[in-house]
Parts: C-alpha cells; sequence; structure tokens
C-alpha cells in the first residue's frame, strides 16, 4: 500500500506545476517525467529543492561526465533498493552508451563495497582491537574483474561508503582515488551527485 499518491502533471497545480514544467524542459518535450518525480510531487518545497540539485549535480556535464554520474545514481539506488531510481538510472546509463552488462557490473560493484562497509564498521564501531588483527576473509575479485574502469569503480566505492557510513572504508577509498589522480572537485561532485540521489531514494521508499 502506498502512504502517498504519484501526482500526475494534469493533476499538479502552483509550484508542483512549474517544477514539472521545468523537469519537461530540462528532460525534453514528449518525454514523460520519470515515474519518481511524480512521487516528490507531494511535497512541493522538496521537489523543487530535488529539480535543482538534480539538474546540476546528476543531469549537467561537470567535474565528473554524464555516463559516471548515472552510474553514481545507479550504484546509490540499487543500495537502497528502490526500484523506481534503479529502473530510471538504468536506463539512463544504457542511453549514454552503457550496457546491460554495465549495469550489472554497476550493481556488483555496489554489493562488493557494502558487504565490506559491513565488515570494516563493525571493526571501527566495535571498540575493541581484537578484531583488528583478524583476517577481513572475505574475497573482493569484484572490484578488479567488472567491464568498469579502475577510476569509476573508485568513485563508487567513495560514493557507497560514504552512504553506509562507513568511516574507515570512505577514508581508504577517497585516499585511493586522489592517489589515481581524481581531482577533489571531480570527488566533491561525485558526493553531491549521491546525496542528491540518496535523498530522492529516501522519499520515493516512504511514499511507497
Amino acid at each position: 500500500m502506498s502512504l502517498l499518491p504519484t501526482i500526475s502533471p494534469a493533476e499538479a497545480n502552483d509550484k508542483v506545476a512549474q517544477t514539472y514544467g521545468r523537469l519537461t524542459e530540462m528532460f525534453g518535450e514528449g518525454v514523460a517525467i520519470p515515474a519518481p518525480f511524480l512521487k516528490l510531487g507531494n511535497c512541493p518545497a522538496y521537489l523543487q529543492d530535488f529539480y535543482m540539485n538534480f539538474k546540476k549535480f546528476c543531469f549537467s556535464e561537470g567535474k565528473i561526465d554524464l555516463k559516471l554520474k548515472a552510474i553514481i545514481g545507479l550504484a546509490v539506488a540499487s543500495n537502497g533498493g528502490s526500484s523506481q531510481w534503479i529502473e530510471y538510472f538504468a536506463e539512463r546509463l544504457k542511453s549514454l552508451e552503457g550496457t546491460d552488462q554495465t549495469v550489472a557490473d554497476v550493481v556488483g560493484v555496489t554489493a562488493a563495497c557494502a558487504t565490506y562497509n559491513v565488515f570494516f564498521k563493525f571493526r571501527d564501531l566495535s571498540g575493541s582491537e581484537l578484531f583488528s588483527g583478524m583476517a577481513v576473509g572475505l574475497r573482493a575479485h569484484t572490484f578488479s574483474a567488472t567491464t568498469l574502469d579502475d577510476k569509476t569503480v573508485e568513485l563508487i566505492n567513495v560514493a557507497v561508503s560514504d552512504v553506509n557510513g562507513c568511516k574507515p572504508c570512505t577514508e581508504g577509498h577517497v585516499t585511493k582515488a586522489r592517489a589515481m589522480g581524481i581531482s577533489d572537485e571531480a570527488l566533491l561532485e561525485t558526493i553531491q551527485c549521491a546525496a542528491t540521489v540518496y535523498g530522492g531514494v529516501q522519499f520515493v521508499k516512504a511514499a511507497g
């Protein structure tokens, strides 16, 4: 059962209608506004904030390119378990020269990162040095065996580790990303993209 309804463009009024109009301009005339945005229409203020953040950090060229932004969006949506956002970003990625394999590899790297986040967050939160001396024992073949390049994998790891609140993983991946030549500005934009998508994921999941 849905907590909140879908607000169609025909039902929208005032500020929601205005923001839907801007979304139509962004996506292009004749292109339907993607389903998750229509859930955000229940809260006009958040819809407006989300639109502005999404346009700047997820839909426009910047310090990271559009395909990489779609990858980060898919990773965060996958990690958050929002089927509507997963579908949107999977299709967005494929429209930007991604493939079904690219989509699968992003989901796989995200899942592998989440696995390690749980482990290293436990060591950080346990309050005991005992576990630091024990072997990790978890495989990490996924990080180096997909069609994704190393920098893309690292930015997924940064974004997902941050979303999952794993301090040692986030620190480690930021250090590795910088050593690979990824700029601080690109790292920040990755997180701005991830933060925007994470907020949208949380709203849509709550709305049902």
